[in-house]
Parts: structure tokens; sequence; C-alpha cells
């Protein structure tokens, strides 16, 4: 396997040897693993380390408690403070440079329901519930236990139970 930019990039927001410090980076590193694996060829290379990435994932999932699946479309530059309790549903998209916190969940709201598809640059605080068709713009920035059930602006702060809008970017469509 050769090198991979986007798990450079993740590597880039971690201090220095975080395989050491940080369990968040065994989770970014087998979700990385996993997708590598997805875009090689068929035959028997591809089966071999498929089930390396299935047990890999199983057991870092269960250790770290964060869900990374390898069908999820995580962007280079992904940070995970604090690990344990974090679940990423397989078809939310995350953009670049994001940062998350514990007990994080994006997913959908009802079963075989849409994912969140959450921008670059994007916060997101401790125990914080991003569910559902939304869109979490460049930029936006998630209150620590918020419940967000509905589309935030890029630059826009949100937070509560259900989340509102408390802070807009100038210039941008708080609601």
């Amino acid at each position: 396997m050769s090198h991979d930019p986007d798990f450079a990039a993740d590597l880039a927001r971690y201090p220095r040897r975080p395989f050491a410090r940080e369990q968040s980076i065994w989770a970014i590193a087998t979700y990385r693993f996993g997708r590598r694996v997805d875009r090689l060829g068929p035959g028997i290379w591809r089966k071999i380390l498929s089930r390396i990435y299935w047990l890999r994932f199983r057991i870092v999932e269960t250790v770290t408690g964060i869900s990374l699946p390898k069908e999820a479309e995580i962007g280079p530059g992904l940070r995970i403070y604090h690990f344990g309790n974090i679940f990423v549903h397989s078809n939310a998209k995350i953009g670049a440079n994001c940062t998350m916190r514990q007990g994080v969940t994006i997913g959908n709201r009802v079963l075989s329901g849409p994912a969140p598809i959450v921008e670059d640059d994007v916060e997101i605080g401790a125990y914080a519930q991003v569910l559902g068709q939304i869109r979490i713009g460049r930029g936006a920035k998630i209150g620590a236990m918020s419940v967000v059930l509905e589309d935030v602006p890029a630059g826009a702060t949100a937070v509560g139970i259900p989340a509102r809008i408390v802070q807009a970017k100038p210039g941008g469509n708080a609601s």
C-alpha cells in the first residue's frame, strides 16, 4: 500500500507519536486502511486485506469506542479528541479538517434514512448528535450535547436540544 495523503493530513493534526498517546488515531488509521483496500482491484490480495480490515475494525471499535466505517466519506485532516462513544453512519459525508470530540454521533434519524453531510472545517462538541438529511456548513461549530436536526449555515454556531443558531458569520443566513 502506497503513501496516503489523507492519512498524512490526519497525522499532521496530532501531536508527535500519536499512536502511543491518542487512541483515536487507531480508528482513523483503520478507516484509511479500509478505504485503500477498497481501491484495490479484485483478487486474492483484496480478499485477504478485506478480512484483515474487518478484524482490525472490530478490535479498534471495541477498544476505542469509535466506529468509522470505511463506507463513510471522510476528508483529510480528521481530528478526534478524547476517544469513546463516537459513531459515524456509513452513509455520512465529512469534509476536510473536521474535529470531533467524545460521544459524537453523525447518523440517521430513522432506519435506512439519509445521513448528514458535514462540510470542511467543522467542529463538533462532546456528545453532540447530528442526525438525518441535513448539511452542516463550512466552518460551523456544534456545541457540546447539542442535537442538530436542521441545516446549520456556514460559519454558524448551533447549540441546544434541539439545536438553534446562536451565532452566524456576518453576511450568513441565521435562522
